[in-house]
């Protein structure tokens, strides 16, 4: 069942709004300008398929979804820059998309986007209004809650709740031979915005934005990761696409079995005023990040964001340093975990700016840095705020910057002193507080400051 009817809507987007941790603002729906509206419903398998090659839905449509479906699948579907097509629940109403169930075989993604673009995806104020759920059974770990794929870009994700399953949002595009416009440099995906969501209890990660792999061997269909001097002779071996320019903001992301938010290959990334917790359940040493900013990275900024009481790296860094990239970390605020703090191990010779973090209550380092892959040069470390390195106890000097195989930073003095305790007491900060100096600490102008 279609009903079609004219209506008037504007959306306010948020993209420039910066909150501080566990505070929200709503998307305020307001009426401005003709919109075809449809309301759609789940078939009589409990399914919504759409392929809009024939372009049925044009820019400006408004898609509303109402009532309960096992799966949505969209493809060939594109609104403009100035009319995107707008997916969301039906007004005033949940909708909730997944399969609990699912164990096993097909339909094993609950929402898809294919080929599709200029798309605002989520409800109109409320992240309980739409709702994913995914799998709970054993072979959770293969299923996707919401999948973008196929050179989908150019999307705005909003006020959802995301949960259980394996991944909870997977936004990449997989090289297809004979598509030259699949592989890096010949073209990428662009403008991808994910904002105001709770995604929690995911098997795998509960972000995992770009393509990891470094190369992909189109003659046996397979990811690479090592380098072109061990190629094997008469393979045909491209990069994957890159995302270029990705927000990540006011995101609450907890209990996930792997990373926390993974990127990768995306040049032009700002994470911000998101808050991770509980990441790592599956302690996984090779998939232990908070926030993950990752190989192929390039002109990142992670700020503002309130990771806290997990199991592995709070933050984790493999960007890269080619065409004179710029990486900054600042005024994060990351606490107590089982790892290190900020763990390092860029590429061509990537140089970051790490100011203004406040890290405390790590097993490890707060501060690793490895050279091992080409990160030579000296990093920035300026006015941060360590606290109790390796877990408290037999703290040394080097536990609050570790560098080694080549690593080097370059630590600020006088206002951009880096200060170092011992204990949280000692700094005097407010636990209670984001951490915040109390009357007569001397951290100064140094770590963390909740905006």
């Amino acid at each position: 069942m279609i009903v079609a009817a004219f209506l008037a809507l504007a959306l306010s987007y948020t993209s420039e709004t910066v909150l501080t941790p566990r505070h929200y603002t709503p998307l305020i729906d307001t009426l401005s300008i003709a919109s075809r509206e449809y309301t759609l419903v789940a078939d009589k398998n409990g399914r919504l398929v759409i392929d809009n090659r024939n372009k049925t839905y044009k820019p400006g449509d408004i898609l509303n979804l109402k009532g309960n479906f096992k799966s949505v699948f969209i493809t060939n579907m594109s609104g403009t820059e100035q009319k995107p097509i707008i997916v969301r629940n039906y007004r005033n109403t949940v909708v909730r998309v997944g399969e609990p169930d699912w164990n096993g075989g097909g339909w094993s993604v609950a929402f898809e986007f294919n080929n599709c673009h200029y798309i605002r995806f989520g409800s109109m104020s409320d992240r309980n209004q739409l709702i994913i759920s995914g799998s709970v059974q054993a072979a959770r770990e293969a299923y996707h809650d919401l999948h973008m794929g196929n050179k989908t870009d150019n999307m705005e994700v909003c006020f959802l709740t995301i949960q259980n399953g394996g991944n909870g949002i997977v936004a990449k595009t997989d090289p297809i031979k004979g598509d030259a416009s699949t592989a890096y440099p010949n073209s990428f995906i662009k403008n991808l915005s994910i904002h105001d969501l709770t995604i929690a209890d995911t098997k795998n990660e509960a972000m995992y934005i770009g393509h990891t792999a470094t190369y992909w061997d189109h003659t046996v269909n397979q990811p690479y990761y090592n380098s072109p001097s061990k190629f094997t002779p008469g393979h045909d071996y491209v990069q994957p696409i890159k995302w270029r320019n990705v927000k990540i903001y006011n995101n609450l992301v907890k209990n996930s079995g792997l990373d926390g938010i993974q990127t990768a290959a995306v040049d032009g990334l700002e994470i911000y005023n998101n808050e991770v917790t509980n990441w790592g359940t599956q302690h996984n040493a090779a998939h232990n990040g908070g926030i993950l900013i990752g190989g192929r990275t390039t002109n990142t900024n992670t700020h503002d964001n309130y990771v806290h009481d997990g199991w592995g790296e709070m933050c984790q860094f493999y960007g890269s340093g080619e065409n004179n990239a710029t990486h900054v970390i600042s005024n994060n605020l990351f606490i107590n975990n089982q790892s290190d703090g900020i763990s390092m191990r860029g590429t061509e010779n990537a140089i970051v700016k790490i100011v203004n973090n406040t890290i405390a209550g790590t097993k490890g380092n707060s501060l690793r840095i490895n050279g091992y892959t080409g990160m030579k040069g000296k990093q920035i470390v300026n006015a941060n705020v360590f606290v109790a390195p390796n877990g408290g106890v037999n703290i040394g000097s080097r536990n609050y910057v570790y560098v080694e195989v080549g690593g080097d930073a370059v630590e600020g003095t006088g206002g951009e002193e880096n200060k170092k305790f011992a204990t949280v007491a000692a700094a005097g900060l407010n636990a209670g507080n984001y951490y915040k100096p109390v009357e007569g600490s001397t951290v100064n102008s140094a770590g963390y400051r909740k905006q």
